[in-house]
């Protein structure tokens, strides 16, 4: 929001935008080598062991040789938007202005296209640093609808890769999300509600977060995100774009009877059709 290369002062700047002069000014530190480290390893376990908080984290960490406090694998835990996933009695409350809604989908048999998408946000290692990459996918068919790569989580690109979506393929009956900020917050959720849309939530650090998201993060990461070391934010997005449409139009999956998501979905789209 801050343009240095504008006539108009920074500090008037900070003023007209109602910020503080010090964060007008502050340049955040970068990540060190070893907390990069230390963060890709997190990744890795925390998939393998989404139910694992950031003690067991530390204790397996610490079986590796990695010497490493229960806090700072927290903190780096929360940069990083990873939670332990296990069923547990919803006692979190929404922010301030935001509302949190109910989850629809228990017991719901989902089995045709556009019947339910859902949406996350997941790290993403490099070289050097990290993004964030978000996704929404159609949940019968595991088609990426649309994703976009961000340098940081906030609500703005979590709403573009939604108007993405929808652009380019209408609408479901159900959106499904966590209870991430972006998420619940007004902006996001009333471009559901103007379209018509269900929303759904799952609590917050519940057994089921993710789990419409899952395979595909597992896949992108382990046949993708993990071989690579990308050396620049644009090199991430192009690499990531071009694995996602192998993912959709080339790759078999199992649950789908060896169909890849786009015969699935397109293939039952033309079946809702023709109905």
């Amino acid at each position: 929001m801050i343009d240095r290369e504008h006539d108009l002062p920074v500090s008037r700047q900070a003023e007209v935008l109602n910020l503080a002069r010090s964060t007008a000014y502050y340049k955040p530190r970068p990540v060190s080598a070893e907390d990069l480290a230390l963060m890709r390893r997190l990744d890795e376990l925390h998939l393998d062991f989404p139910f694992a908080g950031a003690r067991m984290l530390r204790s397996l960490l610490r079986r590796e040789g990695v010497s490493v406090g229960r806090r700072h694998v927290a903190t780096l835990m929360k940069r990083m938007g990873i939670a332990a996933i296990y069923r547990r009695p919803n006692t979190s409350k929404p922010a301030p202005g935001h509302k949190i809604y109910p989850y629809l989908l228990r017991g719901v048999k989902v089995e045709a296209a556009d019947h339910v998408w859902a949406m996350d946000i997941s790290y993403i290692p490099m070289r050097r640093g990290f993004v964030y990459l978000a996704a929404v996918v159609d949940v019968a068919s595991r088609r990426v609808l649309a994703h976009r790569v961000s340098i940081t989580m906030e609500t703005a690109f979590c709403i573009e890769v939604l108007e993405e979506a929808m652009v380019h393929h209408g609408k479901p009956m159900i959106f499904n999300t966590d209870q991430g900020s972006q998420f619940t917050s007004h902006a996001f959720t009333s471009l559901l509600t103007a379209a018509g849309i269900s929303i759904s939530m799952d609590g917050k650090g519940a057994w089921r977060d993710n789990v419409f998201v899952e395979r595909f993060w597992r896949s992108i990461k382990y046949e993708e995100v993990y071989l690579k070391a990308y050396d620049s934010v644009p090199e991430a997005r192009s690499s990531i774009s071009k694995y996602i449409t192998f993912y959709n139009s080339g790759r078999p999956h199992s649950s789908l009877d060896g169909r890849t998501p786009d015969e699935a979905y397109f293939g039952d789209r033309q079946i809702a059709l023709a109905a």
